[in-house]
């Protein structure tokens, strides 16, 4: 996959600003893709010229004019040849894990420190998508949505993303309390080794 077809998926809900998009980015599609604003802004203007969106100019009052971006017909068949193209499986690169990995051979207080952050970063990303997961479903339950709602698409892989986040949580906490227990166990600060 490539931030290309992350950007086209992304402005299929509507029309976007590259500022629009970046918050989207932020919040509903980095739990499946992330970059940085500058990239968006670059990959807007190439798919533009590759005529896989198109852009239109809009005035607004005491602000400057502004450029919102939406998917063309040659930029919704990429997207599809992108669909039925074989998904290459995911992969975990994580520089956290190998800090993990190395703890037996290094100071562990740091190691910790950054699980505790991890932990906490997941369980604000957990509290934002559900936040998602509750607007698109409006006042349909879960089960009900997932047989009737729409759009599906963007539940399914916020779920995915929330799915992902808690995980991250729940695996960051007890890795850090059993680096904690084991520290205090061997007559070593809790904090470190």
């Amino acid at each position: 996959m490539s931030l290309r077809h992350a950007v086209l998926a992304a402005l299929l809900s509507g029309e976007y600003s590259g500022y629009q998009l970046a918050k989207a980015f932020d919040v509903g599609v980095a739990n499946f893709w992330y970059a940085r604003p500058q990239q968006l802004y670059l990959e807007l203007s190439k798919l533009e010229n590759d005529g896989l969106i198109s852009g239109r100019e809009v005035a607004q009052q005491a602000r400057p004019t502004k450029r919102l971006f939406m998917v063309t017909a040659a930029g919704l068949a990429e997207l599809a040849h992108f669909a039925a193209a074989v998904s290459k499986p995911s992969f975990i690169r994580d520089d956290l894990l190998v800090k993990v990995q190395a703890v037996d051979h290094v100071d562990a207080a740091p190691v910790i420190a950054q699980l505790d952050q991890r932990a906490a970063a997941a369980a604000a990303k957990v509290e934002i998508l559900d936040k998602i997961l509750r607007r698109l479903r409006g006042n349909l339950d879960e089960e009900t949505y997932l047989r009737r709602g729409s759009p599906i698409g963007p539940y399914l892989t916020c779920l995915r993303g929330r799915r992902f986040e808690q995980e991250h949580h729940d695996w960051s906490v007890r890795a850090a309390a059993i680096l904690r227990d084991r520290a205090t166990r061997n007559g070593q600060q809790a904090s470190g080794w």
